[in-house]
């Protein structure tokens, strides 16, 4: 899978966390999310994780753990999370437009609309997959950026 030059990998939040404030990054502990980070980092992409509670995190944030998802959100609380994100994204990502999301169509729905309108190119690597066979994608595809 080939990404551009400074593309930002996108993530989303899971369930399975650590007990306890941590670095982001290992915060999360279930099988999908430490595959996708492997795949993200190996191709040595720039990534943040989409948290549903501290909304933009970068993977070295320390953060304690907590139990929210935008699954069990309503609409406008998502439309929220989305526009909230979205000013994180300008502060913290300006002059990026560039964006891989790892994350499920909840995630998505406001944001992609969102980053599409600032005229960002996205990738959805692995859209419309079960989870299972997200887990096999990520066992399979190599990840690289376009030199």
């Amino acid at each position: 899978v080939s990404y551009a030059p400074a593309t930002v990998a996108l993530v989303s939040c899971v369930a399975t966390k650590c007990a306890g404030t941590h670095a982001a990054r290992d915060l999360y502990v279930s099988a999908w999310f430490k595959k996708v980070r492997q795949h993200v980092e190996r191709a040595g992409l720039t990534w943040y994780i989409l948290s549903a509670k501290y909304g933009l995190v970068a993977p070295d944030q320390e953060i304690e753990a907590y139990e929210m998802t935008l699954n069990t959100m309503s609409l406008q609380d998502r439309r929220t999370w989305a526009y909230d994100v979205m000013g994180q994204i300008a502060e913290q990502l300006s002059g990026h437009d560039r964006y891989a999301l790892f994350a499920g169509a909840r995630y998505r729905e406001f944001l992609e609309p969102l980053l599409a309108a600032q005229g960002a190119k996205i990738q959805v690597p692995m859209e419309g997959l079960t989870q299972g066979r997200q887990l096999n994608w990520l066992d399979t595809h190599e990840a690289y950026v376009q030199t």
